[in-house]
């Protein structure tokens, strides 16, 4: 890999990932998140992807499809299996300037590197004062029949450790904006995609490049006055579900969703509460010291 280039200026080169959007412009998840992928590194030379089958075979999910074509072998880099070896090279890469995209098959599978993470890229920079731009990309969650190798919620141990940004989107445009800004954001990004949204959920995405979703800001995704919903990930979903329901027998009910694990925007959620003094905390993970215990 030769020394880190800001801007390549590449941008607007025609090409674009396998993944097509529908006639009507809407993007999966899946979609959306290949979009930012691709999106960011022809904005800019120093980002790279490196993880297990993400070259020739494209991604356990088919994300990264295409993309060694386009961006070639040492920008879109096959690794053994070896997470702890893959955490290391991001830090090491990230020290010197790059900006590397790591991903995990699963999320599960993190914490094979663990010690890396949460002791060496979390305390990086409050050691030595060098920023560490880097991402971890991890399919997380559970419904979809994955086993239980393969459908846990790590976010609540990456939550606790200071140091880390932790996003979980729950909406294709959330996943798009919020991923680009995790790419260009100077601090170690853990972003944990959910597997049940990558195919299932649908919207129209904005195609501009200069789209970004602000980092540690929470949304209310649906208006109410009579008890809160405040949830992240697939459980926004199921929340939204929930409260069409419930309006058919008159109850209101507004979802806040946090889209951001760490840092936790407390004042949105606050407000909302305020308003309809009741809240309803859902979210899939550890039930002891898990996100809705914060």
């Amino acid at each position: 890999m030769a020394t880190a280039q800001v801007e390549s200026g590449a941008a607007g080169h025609g090409a674009e990932p396998r993944g097509k959007r529908t006639e009507a412009g809407e993007a999966t998840y899946l979609i959306a998140i290949a979009e930012a992928l691709w999106e960011e590194m022809e904005r800019d030379e120093r980002v790279y992807l490196l993880g297990e089958d993400i070259g020739a075979y494209g991604g356990a999910f088919k994300v990264t499809e295409g993309f060694i074509e386009r961006f070639g072998p040492e920008r879109v880099m096959d690794t053994p299996i070896a997470e702890e070896t893959i955490v290391g090279m991001a830090i090491g890469s990230a020290m010197e300037g790059f900006r590397p995209i790591a991903e995990f098959q699963y999320a599960d599978f993190m914490t094979s590197g663990f010690d890396e993470i949460v002791t060496a890229a979390a305390k990086y920079h409050y050691r030595s004062g060098v920023p560490l731009p880097m991402v971890l990309r991890g399919p997380s969650g559970g419904g979809v029949r994955a086993s239980s190798f393969h459908s846990s919620n790590p976010e609540p141990w990456f939550g606790h450790a200071p140091g880390l940004k932790v996003i979980c989107p729950a909406f294709p445009s959330d996943a798009k904006g919020l991923l680009k800004s995790a790419v260009r954001d100077d601090n170690p990004c853990v972003f944990l995609e959910h597997k049940w949204i990558y195919r299932r959920i649908k919207e129209v995405v904005p195609e501009d490049q200069a789209f970004l979703v602000p980092i540690g800001q929470a949304k209310v995704q649906r208006e109410g006055t009579d008890v809160s919903i405040v949830t992240y990930g697939m459980m926004v979903h199921l929340a939204l579900e929930a409260a069409e329901n419930l309006s058919q027998k008159g109850v209101s009910v507004e979802v806040v969703d946090l889209r951001t694990v760490h840092p936790l925007d407390s004042g949105t959620v606050l407000t909302s509460v305020e308003k309809t003094s009741r809240a309803l905390v859902l979210y899939e993970s550890h039930r002891f010291l898990g996100v809705g215990r914060r």
